[in-house]
C-alpha cells in the first residue's frame, strides 16, 4: 500500500515526532491544527497545515469526519492518529478504510475488541494469559455487592469501555461500595458515553508492567522489551523506565511471552502495548489491557533497542515485512522518561497554563526531548499539559538514573508552573533508586515532600 503522504491527525509533542519520522522517510507531512494550534511547532514543522475545526477538542481533534475530511482534501494517503484523541477509536479507522485511507495503526475490529475491557479479558483468557479474578458486565450496586462478596475486598471497579484512570475506583470497604459504584458510573458515563462497569481484583502492592509489541499483516509478531510504568498519579504514569527493575529473568520471560502469544492470537498488526499488573507480594503477573496505538513513553523501548517506533509503524502500514525476526532485538542499557507537565504539584497538580518566557532544556550525550514548546509559547488551556517527554540513557540503572537527576536539575523553565521539582524529588527518592516502585509510591511519599516544600 501506498503512504506518501500522511495526515497527523494530533497536535504537541507527538506530532513533532510523527513528523520527523516521516522525514525520515521521505513522506510528506500533513498536520491537521485547530485554530488554537495554526502557528504551533509542529504547524511550521509538516510540509502543510490544514485547519479542521476550533480550539474545542470536540469539535475538531475529536471529530473523526474532520480528519478523514481533511486528509481527502489535502491529498492524503494515510492518516496517524498519535496517542490521545482518536487514537484509538473505531470510528476513525474504519471511515479511513471506507475512503481509502491507510490508518497507521491496527484494524477497527482490533480497536474495537481491545478497547473493550471485557472482551479484552475473555480474548486474554482464551488465549492462557493470567487474568485478575474479577466479574463480568456489572448492571446494578446490588450485583456489584454480591460480586465484591465473591471476589473479596479490596474491590477494583473499572469502566468498560476505556481507560486512562477515568471510572476506576478501589473499594476497601463495603461501606463504601453504593456510594462508589454510582461516582465509577457515572464517571464513565461522562469520559465515554457508557456507564457499563466490571470489577477486579484489587492489587495494594502493584506494579504496572507492559510489553511493546509490533506485527505486521503477515503474521509476524515480536516485543521490544517491557517498560516499568509504576510510578502513577491517579492512574496517570509519571515516570516510565526500560526495562523494569527487579524482576525475575524467568517471569520476564513469560511476561513478554504471553504479550507476544496475545498479539499472535488476534493477528494483531502495527505497534501496540499489552499491560500487566504485576503483584510485588506473590511475584504473579495479570493481564490489564491492550493499548492498540503508539504510547506517549515508547521513547525508553527505542533508546534500548535502538529501533524506531514510529518509522516501524509507517513500514508495517504500507504492507511491509517486520524486518527484524525477535532475535535481531538485542536489549542494552536502560532508559529512563519523565513527563515534563505544566501544573503545580505544590496546588494538587493545578494546571499552569500561560507563556513560557523561559525554557532551557539540557542538552548533552544520551539527553533526548521530545517536545513542541520553546520560549515565547503559549500553553493554551483547552489540552493535556504535557510539555514534554526528559528521556535519558544509561550503561545501567544507576548511571541513567543520576543522568536523569542532573538533566532535571538544568532544565530551566519559567512563565508557567511545572513538574521539575517534583520530578527531581521522585527521582531522587531513596525507594525509586533502589527499584521499591508501585503505583502508591506517589500517594506515600507527596505529603512529605509537600511538607519540605512549605517548611523551606
Amino acid at each position: 500500500m501506498t503512504v506518501s503522504r500522511v495526515l497527523i491527525a494530533n497536535r504537541g509533542e507527538i506530532a513533532v515526532r510523527v513528523i520527523r519520522a516521516c522525514q525520515g522517510l521521505g513522506i510528506e507531512t500533513v498536520l491537521a491544527v485547530s485554530d488554537a494550534d495554526r502557528d504551533s511547532m509542529p504547524a511550521r514543522l509538516a510540509d502543510r497545515a490544514v485547519c479542521i475545526g476550533p480550539a474545542s477538542a470536540s469539535e475538531s481533534y475529536l471529530s473523526y469526519r474532520a480528519i478523514v475530511a481533511a486528509a481527502l482534501g489535502t491529498g492524503a494517503d494515510a492518516v496517524h492518529p498519535g496517542y490521545g484523541f482518536l487514537s484509538e477509536s473505531p470510528d476513525l479507522a474504519a471511515a479511513c478504510a471506507a475512503e481509502g485511507l491507510t490508518f497507521v495503526g491496527p484494524t477497527a475490529d482490533h480497536i474495537r475488541a481491545m478497547g473493550n475491557k471485557l472482551q479484552a479479558r475473555a480474548l486474554a483468557r482464551e488465549c492462557g494469559v493470567p487474568v485478575l479474578p474479577g466479574s463480568e458486565k456489572v448492571h446494578s450496586y446490588e450485583e456489584a455487592q454480591t460480586l465484591a462478596e465473591r471476589i473479596g475486598l479490596p474491590v477494583m471497579m473499572k469502566a468498560a469501555a476505556g481507560g486512562g484512570g477515568r471510572g476506576m475506583k478501589v473499594v476497601t470497604d463495603f461501606k463504601d461500595l453504593r456510594q462508589t459504584f454510582l461516582a465509577a458510573s457515572a464517571e464513565a458515563r461522562t469520559a465515554f458515553g457508557d456507564d457499563t462497569l466490571y470489577l477486579e481484583r484489587f492489587i495494594p502492592n502493584a506494579r504496572h508492567i507492559e510489553v511493546q509489541v509490533l506485527g505486521d499483516r503477515h503474521g509476524n509478531v515480536i516485543h521490544l522489551g517491557e517498560r516499568d510504568c509504576s510510578l502513577q498519579r491517579r492512574h496517570q504514569k509519571v515516570v516510565e523506565e526500560a526495562p523494569a527493575p527487579a524482576i525475575p529473568d524467568t517471569l520476564r520471560a513469560e511476561i513478554h511471552a504471553a504479550a507476544v502469544t496475545l498479539a499472535r492470537n488476534i493477528d494483531y498488526e502495527n505497534a501496540g502495548t499489552v499491560e500487566f499488573i504485576y503483584d510485588e507480594d506473590a511475584k504473579e503477573f495479570f493481564f490489564l489491557e491492550m493499548n492498540t496505538r503508539i504510547q506517549v513513553e515508547h521513547p525508553v523501548s527505542e533508546l534500548i533497542t535502538g529501533i524506531d517506533l514510529v518509522q516501524e509503524q509507517l513500514r508495517v502500514a504500507r504492507g511491509e515485512r517486520l524486518r527484524f525476526t525477535q532475535d535481531d532485538v538485542i536489549f542494552r542499557g536502560h532508559a529512563l522518561e519523565c513527563r515534563i507537565t505544566a501544573e503545580l504539584a505544590a496546588e494538587n497538580f493545578r494546571p499552569s497554563p500561560g507563556r513560557i518566557t523561559t525554557w532551557r532544556p539540557p542538552e548533552g550525550p544520551f539527553i533526548r526531548l521530545d517536545t513542541h514548546c520553546y520560549e515565547g509559547y503559549s500553553v493554551p488551556i483547552f489540552y493535556d499539559s504535557l510539555l514534554g517527554k526528559l528521556i535519558v540513557y544509561g550503561s545501567d540503572r544507576t548511571e541513567a538514573i543520576e543522568r536523569m537527576r542532573h538533566a532535571l536539575e538544568r532544565f530551566s523553565v519559567a512563565g508557567v508552573g511545572t513538574t521539575i521539582d517534583f520530578l527531581r524529588f521522585m527521582i531522587g527518592h531513596p525507594d525509586f533508586a533502589a527499584g521499591r516502585v508501585t503505583t502508591h509510591l506517589i500517594a506515600d511519599v507527596l505529603p512529605d515532600m509537600l511538607a519540605k516544600k512549605n517548611a523551606a
